[in-house]
């Protein structure tokens, strides 16, 4: 056993929350050790969707630019697409239909308003060595795969784990203010005894991972991906190109998720696997190389709990969703964002503790509503091949039968075909929920409502509000600044600091230079209009999503979410200003300042004090 160091949050896993976590927390200038059992980052395709809102994050992060050079192209991601499969039958490879899918490749104006950042799609095994790249380059040492937690304790005062480096077998300790459960529920939480709530066996799956030439067989290069409807079988399989160089039709590589009908994933054996996927993609053995064959259970849960005293859980430790929509991903890169901001102010002792709770309470409300849309999807899926008259141990010829009546033109089939078309168009709450990625709003100690009340919505799952009431996400407006450069109001946000944006009256921005002054707060502030102003919004994007007059505030917290905002002018703003950060990072003389960089914590001037 060597010395034990000592580092203000340590990281276990080395996944997307693990990774994100890491680089978010040296952004803001937080010390921080990821350690990962793993020899390296994730070698299977995994998760490849990213949201809006997580490139956002991965734009802060200072990879954004190389997933999009490397991921799908805009054209090659417009749709997903229902065929037929698996057989030789003349009909095979038929388009029964399409949907638009995130964003359409950037032709739906919906998703263009909601963002800088356009979805990207990229395998999880090439978008975690981008990840695990930046995260070494802002904490040389800091990332260390191969290294073991073998047992942890936590006390009143941090975290003491004990570390094995598999490769030497040398132990060692490792003592924290607060530890990241990012190891995907597979020790830190259920050593905890925490449970999860939810269903965790939805399906068992059977994925592979293959590289073969489909130009001549897969057509529609708009279409990202295919659900492959299998007369013979009565099932469906999922087929994804997966890159590297090419895609569309001349992916060189694709991923093929099936289901075992049996439901039992040790049958069938790797080889019935295989011989299935060659026959539904109609190859020979010489055609198709394999790359891996993995058996996993679908599952949808959240966790009962999000933190236990100074450990928290991210990720997959925290929440499992079925692939339908693909929040997996984007949720655990979520969870590292609303969490670090968090640790920073407190570990710079601009926060007290308490500020931590927050993050259960925003994200678990958040997430378990996301697993609970995603679980719908999957019933969504059954429900369109139930329309058809498909399903396990249904007779091919039957099948072959319900589904000419796609095609057939005959006017007895048109009701056939209304009601296949709209099970088919319910997927769009999977493929075309903007609000559910973008929208997403929080409620805690961390956001002081304004007594407006929630919104109306028509379609909470597809449509997306822009707004600024407490809890809503910043809304995407293009600023000009004195040179005429325009840019992305999101870019205003530094990282660790609070963005007070207030209107064509600058009372409030001199305000909050007076208390920053005082306090040394993480406050930046900036007038915007559309005449006046520090920054023009040439196209009055702002004016019409910011919900203040000209005389109001909008105070926007470090991950982009509203924290407060005031409709107009205040009698004394300073007075409010001070009130409000009291409330989200609290005003008490004690402040707990886990690895503080500067030996004593800044404090918020209370109104009377200097």
């Amino acid at each position: 056993m060597t010395d034990p160091c000592d580092v203000p949050v340590l990281i276990v896993g080395g996944g997307g929350a693990g990774l994100t976590a890491s680089i978010l927390l040296s952004l803001q200038g937080v010390e921080s050790l990821l350690v990962s059992a793993a020899p390296t980052t994730s070698t299977q395709p995994k998760a490849h969707v990213l949201h809006q809102r997580t490139m956002e994050i991965l734009r802060d992060a200072g990879v954004a630019d190389a997933v999009y050079e490397r991921g799908t192209p805009p054209q090659n991601m417009s749709y997903a697409g229902w065929y037929l499969d698996g057989t030789d039958h003349p009909q095979r490879g038929r388009c029964l239909a399409k949907v638009e899918l995130w964003g359409a490749g950037g032709a739906n104006p919906a998703w263009l308003a909601a963002s800088a950042c356009r979805p990207a799609n990229l395998p999880q095994m090439r978008l975690e060595p981008l990840l695990k790249q930046r995260a070494d380059e802002l904490a040389p040492d800091g990332v260390r795969f191969g290294h073991e937690v073998t047992a942890f304790e936590q006390n009143a005062t941090g975290v003491t784990t004990t570390v094995r480096d598999r490769a030497t077998d040398r132990t060692y300790r490792v003592r924290s203010k607060c530890l990241l459960a990012c190891d995907g529920g597979r020790m830190i939480g259920p050593a905890l005894g925490i449970g999860s709530e939810g269903v965790d066996d939805i399906a068992r799956m059977v994925s592979v991972h293959l590289s073969a030439d489909l130009s001549k067989s897969v057509s529609d290069p708009e279409v990202l991906l295919r659900w492959l409807w299998l007369p013979e079988t009565g099932v469906g399989a999922t087929l994804l190109p997966v890159g590297p160089d090419s895609w569309g039709p001349d992916s060189e590589e694709w991923v093929v998720h099936t289901s075992p009908v049996t439901g039992d994933l040790d049958a069938p054996d790797d080889e019935s696997v295989l011989a299935e996927v060659r026959h539904i993609l109609g190859l020979t053995e010489q055609e198709m190389t394999v790359h891996t064959v993995s058996r996993w259970t679908m599952g949808g849960s959240v966790a009962e709990r999000f933190r236990d005293g100074r450990i928290f859980l991210l990720g997959d430790a925290a929440h499992r969703f079925p692939p339908t929509g693909g929040y997996g991903l984007n949720s655990a890169v979520q969870d590292a964002h609303n969490l670090a901001w968090k640790l920073a102010a407190v570990v710079h002792g601009e926060a007290d503790p308490e500020l931590l709770d927050s993050y259960e309470v925003e994200r678990r409300k958040v997430t378990g509503r996301t697993v609970g849309q995603a679980v719908n999807n999957i019933v969504n899926h059954l429900q369109a091949i139930e329309t058809v008259g498909m399903g396990p141990g249904s007779v091919p010829e039957e099948n072959w039968t319900s589904l000419h009546r796609l095609w057939s033109g005959r006017p007895e089939d048109a009701s056939f075909r209304a009601l296949v078309r709209r099970a088919i168009a319910s997927q769009s709450m999977e493929f075309n929920a903007l609000n559910l990625e973008s929208g997403y709003t929080y409620e805690s100690d961390a956001v002081i409502p304004d007594g407006t009340p929630e919104p109306s919505n028509p379609d909470p799952i597809r449509h997306y509000q822009p707004g600024t009431r407490p809890g809503q996400p910043l809304p995407h407006a293009q600023l000009e600044d004195a040179d005429g450069r325009r840019f992305p109001i999101m870019d205003l946000v530094r990282p660790g600091r609070f963005l007070l944006i207030a209107g064509e009256d600058d009372r409030w921005t001199g305000a909050a230079r007076e208390l920053v002054e005082r306090s040394e707060l993480p406050l930046d502030a900036v007038s915007i209009g559309h005449l006046d102003g520090d920054y023009q919004d040439p196209r009055s994007a702002w004016v019409g999503h910011r919900g203040v007059t000209e005389r109001g505030a909008v105070l926007v917290r470090p991950d982009r979410f509203v924290a407060w905002r005031s409709r107009d002018a205040a009698e004394d703003p300073v007075a409010e200003l001070t009130a409000v950060f009291t409330r989200i990072l609290g005003g008490t003389d004690h402040r707990e300042t886990p690895g503080d960089r500067s030996g004593s914590a800044p404090r918020i001037a209370t109104q009377g004090t200097s």
